[in-house]
């Protein structure tokens, strides 16, 4: 996983609407105006998924804001991007997806240290109301507990 500091963009909520499993890290192919957009942080990671299509791992609804100044070359915000992995990794990816429950959601998007984009993905269930209840109780349980432990010193 990148530095907080090389990250462009996370998405929180999938922690809390997931049970992360798995990760992977996959890198994205991009067109120029996509890259330069992304550099900007005009980013957004949420209600996005990854899906097998046809032996290949795309991502869908990943929204990449246009490039202000891309001119014609402009790109399409919410096509569907390929993401490059080994095809070890794709067909392991692969078996899992078709366990009933379980899909792939990005977690972070960073640029690596060699400039490549790069996507953290996810092999999530997701949770029900009353795990989403119990998560949020025992982080507020420990946030109280951490509190008086300092009250105590």
């Amino acid at each position: 996983m990148a530095k907080k500091s090389d990250q462009v963009a996370a998405n929180r909520k999938a922690r809390f609407e997931y049970d992360i499993l798995d990760r992977f890290e996959a890198g994205l192919v991009l067109t120029g105006s996509e890259v330069k957009s992304v550099r900007e942080h005009k980013v957004s990671l949420s209600d996005s998924y990854a899906r097998l299509q046809s032996g290949e791992l795309y991502l869908i609804n990943l929204d990449i804001a246009p490039y202000e100044r891309a001119g014609y070359a402009q790109h399409e915000p919410r096509r569907p991007r390929k993401l490059l992995l080994h095809r070890k990794q794709l067909r392991r990816i692969a078996v899992k997806l078709e366990q009933r429950g379980l899909t792939m959601v990005p977690l972070a998007m960073y640029f690596s240290d060699s400039g490549w984009a790069k996507v953290t993905l996810g092999l999530a269930r997701g949770r029900q109301l009353h795990d989403k209840r119990r998560v949020i109780r025992e982080r507020e349980e420990k946030r109280d507990m951490a509190r008086e432990s300092r009250a105590f010193r």
